[in-house]
């Protein structure tokens, strides 16, 4: 099993670029369920979750082909509507799969994705609001089984709690449906937006993304695109974390900082020094450290749960207390103990952790449990004394593309290895 040494201690400058968003390239990897042209999308991140969602659509009969950049995906045979428990345990966004096959096919098969490290996820959202549409719903042997024989018809949906992947789902589903869809209580994450500006481009009548209420005119058919995914805010804010915790300089390019308002704003109040630019973020060399501070994840435009992992980390080395209280998931601070084998000093009350900074951090082994706090081990990993080693870095290779490598490049010593099936 794979993992990172870390030797500490190395300052970081240079330039980082950015991956395409791994949560923009899911939903619109799905949506080319929806059209039998071919699709073309720029600047998908080679992830472990994004190569898991390719082998669900060649089960659907599509096929995926990569050449300089771009992934060309061709519907084949469509007939098969069946994404079976093998792969969807792997990855919850599997599901996303359930509204463009329904649409479509008139018939989805998606295994039930189970649980989850982070907490129950679960899709019941989804599957009200498809059979609003009017998809017959039911489960089957642990599949969820939706089907719409005579098709899809708009109706207007509340959402009971804001889900991004059920407004994908949804928005997916209502480009097919015959008549005018409203949907309220939606999503507002740029990722939403982006798959939005996708099925635009391949004819769906869509307005209100960005907002909570999204209207969609169904349309008979949907046709090929190119497309190019937004980048990966989340890769974007661990690295601005990275250059403020060692940084000499580093520049953070092709990202849209826009989409980090709410972290920067906060990293800002803190006493973080960073320019912004179009398409990138410039961190110089911090005169101080960081002052503690308090964060609560929330819903877009918020501060994102998929941030607060990393910010735990950086909070270690603030000076002074900070805190840290999560909203979205039940089971998010798997990562505290770890970092206090590292040193830290957090104490965890229900669903906050209080964070004394700053505190010497030393080497030691780590395991990671999840993707996020995979990505905060190796941001303490690299302020740690001597050597880290995080284990389980299966769980980083699902989000972050080469990270390493990156690393590396702005000069931290940092390396992939393989101990061998024994150790």
């Amino acid at each position: 099993m794979e993992k990172f040494r870390i030797f500490g201690g190395a300052r970081l400058a240079g330039t980082v670029t950015i991956s395409g968003a791994k949560n923009a390239a899911l939903p619109c990897l799905a949506a080319t369920l929806l059209t039998a042209e071919p699709v073309y999308l720029l600047g998908l991140p080679r992830v472990r979750d994004i190569l898991t969602m390719e082998k669900v659509l060649a089960i659907l009969g599509e096929h995926c082909e990569h050449q300089n950049g771009t992934t060309t995906v061709v519907m084949g045979r469509a007939t098969e509507t069946h994404a079976p428990y093998e792969l969807v345990r792997t990855m919850r966004a599997s599901v996303l799969v359930l509204g463009p096959l329904v649409a479509a096919r008139q018939r989805a098969r998606v295994a039930l994705p189970g649980g989850c490290a982070i907490g129950a996820r679960p899709i019941d959202f989804h599957l009200a609001a498809l059979a609003q549409l009017g998809a017959d719903i039911r489960l089957e042997h642990g599949d969820v089984v939706a089907e719409a024989p005579n098709g899809l018809r708009g109706a207007e949906i509340t959402f009971p709690k804001v889900t991004v992947t059920g407004t994908e789902n949804l928005l997916m589903a209502a480009s097919l449906a015959v008549g005018r869809t409203v949907l309220r209580g939606c999503a507002r994450e740029p990722e939403v937006c982006d798959l939005a500006a996708m099925l635009q481009a391949m004819g769906a009548r869509i307005s209100g993304a960005g907002t909570d209420t999204i209207e969609v005119e169904g349309v008979g058919e949907l046709g090929g695109c190119t497309h190019r995914v937004i980048p990966d805010r989340i890769e974007a804010g661990t690295y601005l974390m990275a250059a403020l915790l060692l940084g000499d300089g580093v520049r953070i390019e092709g990202c849209v900082p826009a989409h980090l308002a709410a972290v920067l704003e906060l990293l800002a109040a803190a006493g973080a020094t960073f320019t912004t630019e179009e398409h990138a973020l410039v961190v110089p060399r911090q005169d101080r450290p960081l002052s503690g501070f308090s964060l609560t994840t929330r819903e877009y435009p918020g501060f994102p749960t998929d941030l607060q992992a990393q910010a735990m980390a950086l909070a270690t080395q603030a000076q002074g207390r900070s805190e840290v209280v999560e909203t979205i998931f039940e089971n998010r601070f798997h990562h505290v103990l770890e970092l206090k084998r590292l040193g830290a000093e957090i104490t965890v009350e229900g669903h906050r952790a209080i964070v004394q900074g700053p505190r010497r951090l030393q080497g030691t082994t780590v395991m990671a449990s999840d993707l996020r706090a995979s990505a905060a081990l190796v941001l303490a990993g690299l302020v740690a004394e001597g050597e880290t080693i995080v284990d389980r870095i299966y769980h980083l290779d699902r989000g972050y593309e080469a990270m390493e490598a990156k690393l590396a490049r702005l000069g931290a010593r940092i390396a992939r290895f393989n101990p061998g099936p024994f150790v």
